[in-house]
């Protein structure tokens, strides 16, 4: 999915961003005179550390079923756009984020925020917020978050679904996929491991540049600029066998294993000797190491590579229904020894980003209707549907249902808006006119999770894993009739126990020592950088890593990685204690 190209938040400013809260506190109000609300249009600032998009949003369809419900219209402020921690800084310090606040609560921001009156308690609005109520948990979670009593914010994510069942519903998000045609070319061979999975690529380029003419193909391409504590897609692959990062260690599903990135014969260092190995048979793009995301996907789209790293990176960009129709795709290899990371349903929420109510907000009671509209099912089909996204609003016309409000079907609209061409899908001047794409909710925030059951339809809220709509496609059924007649890839994975979940917990990490985060940032710059020099070092590979490990640790390594596995040891914790919760 498209939406989830955008891997950054806004993370806390450590030291100045601690100055400017002292300075907030100090003119922030959280309890501002909200002055008797006339019902007339307003225009409501959001603070949006999840917005790829700012400015008014004043027209198409979500801009017009937001005004004709609430009378207001949303104009987004997004650092990830502009300004970055500077704009939370900034406004920080003169005492007024936004109307409404969308922010991450991580690093003690959340505690920061109410101390400092930035934003409102919502408890004078809470007993009317019926829809925000059913996930009561989720909201003292918060509460706990914050340090204070009072209805601070709401988490997204949040479900009513088991915390130990797969949260992402037909398919896991990283997991290895690959040109499912070009595998059937060569006979679908066996892949037993990463060593076998390296000559199993390497046939396919082989295949893919012989049928093409094209010697500009390549088995993977990769990317640099979503790097953070290690190389991003490195890690990934370490999602393949149930381990995922959080700061600099590797924690397993199961909490069984905690990894630092720099262990000899660790998982991370598997994932990168399968780089080096895809690199050493010249089946790796050589514009991996300066090329961006943009770039890269592109290539994707355009048939260049046979791997892709995740499903939400392959699928969207060559899996048309023309190309399933033909066969042609990506789809879930069959690989042996995997044990495919996937994170729980999040009773919850994700514990990291909320929605609250900035303190100098006008019309607050407002506010909170719209902020419990988001979490009611119409909220949820509607402010759900970024580009690419899993939902769609009914009053769209984006499905149907029988006489008893059952069994969703997408119409033709929906099948486009879904899965088609929406960037093209024209909508009515009726529902607020221009494109699907150009009208979709520009919040980027998605208040309940896509896969949790939908209480007037009782499916889920994500079209793809309705009933109605199974593929059928000639590339899907020959996927099926080679992977134990699986009817989509989560079903394949639990038939083979070749999938780990992860408890959906929510946990967000306290704040950290700024001595500790300065000595990150140097051993992340070397961590990350001696990864991606691993990659092409060919025979030297291993002394490559010995020599990084020797100049990580002198950089102090110790201190970070003590405070990385004790947030490992709290969110493992955090995993048990909400499995008990669901009981």
């Amino acid at each position: 999915m498209e939406l989830k190209k955008k891997f950054t938040t806004v993370l806390a400013a450590g030291v100045a961003a601690a100055t400017l809260f002292s300075v907030a506190a100090c003119g922030g109000s959280n309890d501002a005179a909200d002055t008797k609300d006339d019902g007339s249009e307003m225009t409501v600032e959001v603070f949006d550390s999840l917005a790829n998009s700012q400015g008014l949003q004043k027209s198409g369809w979500f801009a017009k079923l937001v005004k004709d419900k609430f009378n207001i219209k949303l104009n987004i402020v997004a650092p990830n756009v502009s300004g970055g921690d500077t704009v939370f800084d900034t406004r920080s310090a003169s005492g007024n984020l936004g109307d409404l606040v969308i922010v991450g609560t991580g690093n003690g921001r959340l505690q920061k925020l109410v101390k400092a009156k930035l934003i409102t308690d919502m408890t004078p609005y809470y007993s009317s917020m019926k829809n925000v109520k059913q996930y009561d948990s989720a909201v003292k979670f918060i509460t706990k978050q914050a340090g204070k009593d009072g209805v601070w914010g709401v988490p997204q994510g949040v479900s009513s679904q088991s915390p130990t069942d797969p949260s992402e519903g037909n398919e896991p998000g990283s997991a290895p996929y690959i040109r499912w045609d070009i595998y059937k070319e060569i006979g679908y061979p066996e892949i037993k491991d990463l060593d076998s999975f390296v000559d199993v690529l390497k046939q396919m380029q082989d295949r893919a540049r012989q049928d093409t003419g094209q010697n500009d193909i390549y088995a993977l391409s990769l990317f640099k600029d979503w790097d953070g504590d290690v190389m991003q897609n490195a890690a990934s692959i370490c999602n393949w066998f149930g381990y995922q990062n959080q700061g600099s260690v590797f924690i397993s599903a199961d909490g069984k294993d905690v990894q630092p990135a720099t262990k000899k014969g660790g998982v991370y260092e598997q994932a990168l000797d399968f780089l080096n190995k895809c690199e050493q048979a010249g089946i790796v793009d050589p514009d991996s190491t300066t090329q961006d995301w943009d770039t890269m996907q592109t290539k994707v789209t355009n048939g260049k590579t046979m791997l892709s790293l995740w499903s939400w990176l392959g699928k969207p960009r060559m899996n048309s229904d023309e190309n399933k129709a033909k066969g042609v795709g990506f789809m879930l290899a069959p690989l042996e020894n995997m044990k495919v990371y996937s994170a729980g349903f999040q009773p919850d929420g994700d514990g990291s980003t909320i929605v609250a109510i900035g303190s100098k907000a006008k019309n607050k009671a407002r506010l909170a209707k719209f902020i419990d509209w988001m979490y009611s099912p119409e909220g949820i089909y509607a402010a759900s549907s970024n580009s690419g996204g899993a939902a769609c609003p009914k009053s769209l016309g984006c499905f149907t249902t029988d006489k008893d409000g059952k069994n969703p079907t997408l119409t033709k609209f929906g099948e486009q808006a879904m899965t088609g061409d929406h960037a093209n899908l024209k909508v009515s001047a009726k529902l607020g006119g221009s494109s699907y794409d150009d009208g979709y909710s520009k919040l980027n925030f998605k208040a309940v999770s896509q896969n949790d059951i939908d209480p007037n339809t009782g499916e889920a809220y994500n079209p793809l894993l309705w009933k109605s709509n199974q593929d059928q496609t000639e590339l899907f059924k020959d996927w099926s009739a080679h992977m134990d007649n699986a009817i989509n890839d989560i079903d394949y994975l639990q038939k083979t126990d070749r999938i780990s979940v992860a408890a959906g917990a929510s946990y967000t990490t306290p704040q950290e020592d700024s001595t500790v985060s300065a000595t990150r940032s140097s051993v992340k710059s070397e961590t990350v950088n001696a990864s991606w020099q691993s990659i092409t070092a060919g025979g030297k590979f291993e002394k490559t890593l010995d020599e990084a490990r020797t100049k990580i640790e002198n950089l102090g390594y110790k201190d970070v990685l003590k405070v990385d596995q004790d947030n490992a040891k709290a969110l493992i914790q955090a995993r048990k204690d909400i499995i008990k919760q669901a009981k």
